[in-house]
């Protein structure tokens, strides 16, 4: 089997696995941490079927996941987000190319705000007692196949960029 046929199978477990996060995490607002430990165990060899070298591009890979991760343990800290949205978050990141950790980012933010949004309508429409939890395993998850689409994906990124 050559490397490409084993990064798409690697991609496409990884995109199974964040779907499954997300229907977890608005099914039951949590998230497995198995799924996380296979989602980040499995980078591993999504890095070395890529073509990433172990020293310096998995460590920088590595580090700058982590840089994530710790940051968003920040949020989790004071309550902004779950234990279960921190570990995907950083199992995910461990799959971004560092060129797209801002725009994933990005996509994440935006995803979580119209989700945010949508949660705001719907305890409008349906009152609770219950505290208002967003399902941001599901932002994750987006952002997450956007990036697999952008990146690995999307042969026709190189229209119109001269």
């Amino acid at each position: 089997m050559d490397k490409g046929t084993i990064m798409l199978g690697l991609m496409a477990l990884l995109a199974a696995m964040m779907i499954a996060a997300a229907v977890s995490d608005l099914r039951s607002r949590t998230i497995s941490n198995g799924l996380n430990a296979a989602m980040a165990l499995l980078a591993i060899p999504f890095w070395f079927a890529s073509g990433l070298a172990p020293w310096p591009d998995a460590a920088l890979q590595f580090g700058a996941a982590l840089a994530v991760f710790l940051a968003f343990v920040g949020l989790f800290a004071v309550g902004g987000i779950g234990g279960g949205d921190v570990k995907m978050i950083g199992a995910v990141m461990l799959w971004v190319p560092l060129t797209l950790f801002l725009p994933t980012l990005t996509v994440m933010a935006l995803a979580g705000g119209i989700l945010s949004a949508a949660m705001l309508i719907h305890v409008r429409i349906r009152p609770s007692d219950k505290p208002v939890e967003v399902p941001y395993g599901v932002a994750i998850a987006v952002a997450g196949l956007w990036v697999l689409h952008q990146h690995y994906l999307n042969h026709f990124q190189a229209i119109g960029s001269t």
